[in-house]
């Protein structure tokens, strides 16, 4: 009713039609963890980085290097389907050694953007080419206006700042450099706005032009430092590094940072090496809290099914990865042969975790979170072969306990042959056995979770009841037409309930309403049985 009906005459007003459209989340954006070349690292306030393609990834975080695992495994990922991944890149000082490269250059101090050796080739000059037009603009002198050109010596990458200043002022240098340049900063041991505005370096004399020179060949441009003081690259990277801190935001809990990803991937640090048990059971934890799945890669020393299954399979318990966490994991089993960009093409044996996130975001959209990520659908692009060869019989001994087979067949090629979380032996008989079914069932929770915000704080009675159930019964509807569960009608695939007898009196008392929502899920085809009957002929009687 309008507020005040002060005269007579017709009153218009709009009724909120009680629709709260529930919009599905991502199913597939992947978290990779690991080390890398260059790029922001996990305790800088700029990571984790948001990447929609590999040449995006290499732009930041440097081309494929046979020392960080990572990379091969966030290529693997865009070659299979992917379409978004977050990195976080780990970072461990080596030997007392700076983490960050300084760049001498009179007066301004800078150092490089990120961590690592990267940084010893960077290269930097001023010079005083300025406006004194520019300079009244922000209320400065001339000789208070600088020109920066920064230039990679090693990949040929220049950036060029103009009209910068160490005095306050919309040009200050440090601020500039933060939000425009992916080299440089200025280094902590600058305290802006200063006094002393550094000093600009002459032209290149005729003499120079004629012998060649430039100018990132004179004493006059930077020149680095000496090599004892020389950034380094990270050192090799413990189970504290993966683990950090989750009140900093450090190691795998950089993640923190991140709106939403529905895919860990925790790449070994080198490539013939394993991830420690210890680092996956954390992250298996932080993954049931953010309703994600950890995609575990089978240790380097697995090599055959009856290894794992030995000793009433030692090698499967002594990950640690159970309970009912271990909903949120699938383990794939062996890892791949590719061929090796930065080794002349030679082949390598490499983890299988970016693949099959690969594959899962490609069946996401093809077919849907509820599809299984497997079957003859679900090839390896990218993959020469399997480092171990499995057959029909090594495959039924691996299967019944969770671990998911990589199989290569005729004319077929590599294959995704297992769909099983790590809940999915068959002695468990656990609900969530199947890795599709438990990612629509996180699809779906946090979903609801995101777009079930406006009830907070609304009274709790039957109008807003029934609000919830028509928007929540909106979204389970168009999951049903989409094919995501079972049951010929919306009776048989779903309900939604928020009536009084999900929420009590005592429940509106202390402030609560309670949502019940039920969903019949598609269980993926493991067994196909073919019964072969001839039929006999008629019998005369």
């Amino acid at each position: 009713m309008p507020s005040a009906l002060t005269f007579p005459g017709v009153y218009i007003e709009e009724i909120p039609s009680g629709v709260r459209t529930i919009t599905g989340v991502a199913t597939s954006i992947t978290a990779f963890i690991g080390r890398a070349a260059r790029g922001p690292s996990d305790a800088d306030t700029d990571g984790p980085v948001t990447v929609n393609s590999y040449g995006d990834f290499e732009r930041s975080f440097g081309k494929l290097d046979p020392a960080y695992p990572m990379g091969y495994a966030v290529r693997d990922f865009y070659l299979n389907g992917g379409a978004q991944a977050v990195i976080v890149r780990l970072y461990k000082t080596n030997a007392g050694k700076p983490a960050k490269a300084a760049i001498k250059i009179a007066n301004l101090p800078l150092e490089a953007a990120s961590a690592g050796a990267w940084g010893n080739k960077l290269r930097a000059r001023i010079d005083a080419n300025v406006s004194a037009d520019v300079a009244a603009r922000y209320g400065l002198a001339s000789s208070d206006l600088f020109n920066l050109t920064v230039r990679d010596m090693d990949s040929g990458a220049q950036e060029s700042f103009l009209n910068l200043t160490v005095k306050e002022s919309p040009r200050r240098a440090d601020r500039v450099l933060k939000a425009g340049s992916s080299l440089v900063r200025v280094a902590a041991s600058l305290t802006l706005p200063a006094t002393t505005v550094p000093t600009a370096h002459q032209d290149l004399s005729p003499s120079d032009i004629a012998g060649g020179k430039t100018v990132w060949d004179l004493d006059k441009s930077s020149t680095g430092v000496a090599p004892a003081d020389q950034a380094a690259d990270s050192a090799a990277l413990d189970d504290a590094a993966y683990q950090g801190d989750a009140n900093a935001k450090t190691g795998i809990y950089a993640l923190k940072k991140v709106d939403l990803f529905n895919l860990l991937c925790i790449p070994p640090d080198v490539r013939d090496g394993s991830t420690s048990p210890a680092v996956y059971q954390t992250a298996l934890a932080f993954c049931v809290e953010r309703r994600a799945l950890l995609i575990v890669d089978a240790p380097a020393d697995w090599s055959s099914a009856g290894g794992i299954t030995q000793n009433n399979n030692q090698a499967l318990t002594a990950l640690g990865l159970s309970g009912d966490a271990a909903r949120n994991a699938a383990l794939y089993f062996p890892r791949v042969l590719e061929a090796d960009p930065a080794r002349g093409g030679q082949t390598d044996t490499f983890v299988p975790c970016g693949i099959v996130a690969g594959v899962m975001a490609r069946t996401d959209v093809q077919r849907g979170v509820w599809k299984a990520p497997a079957g003859l659908d679900a090839a390896l692009s990218g993959v020469q072969g399997l480092a171990v060869k499995l057959t029909d019989g090594e495959n039924g001994m691996l299967n019944p306990i969770g671990v998911n087979c990589l199989r290569s067949f005729p004319l077929i090629g590599p294959v995704v042959w297992g769909a099983r979380t790590l809940r999915g032996a068959d002695l468990l008989a656990d609900e969530y056995k199947y890795v599709p079914v438990r990612r629509l069932a996180l699809y779906i929770e946090e979903s609801l979770f995101r777009g079930t915000q406006w009830v907070v704080f609304e009274p709790n009675d039957e109008p807003l009841w029934a609000q919830i159930r028509l928007n929540v019964g909106a979204f389970m509807h168009n999951l049903f037409r989409q094919g995501a569960f079972q049951g010929k009608t919306p009776q048989d695939a779903y309900f939604v309930k928020c009536d009084k007898e999900t929420t009590t009196q005592n429940d509106i008392n202390l402030g609560i309403v309670n949502i019940v929502v039920g969903f019949a899920p598609l269980k993926p085809a493991e067994f196909v049985v073919i019964k072969l009957q001839q039929m006999a002929g008629q019998i005369q009687s």
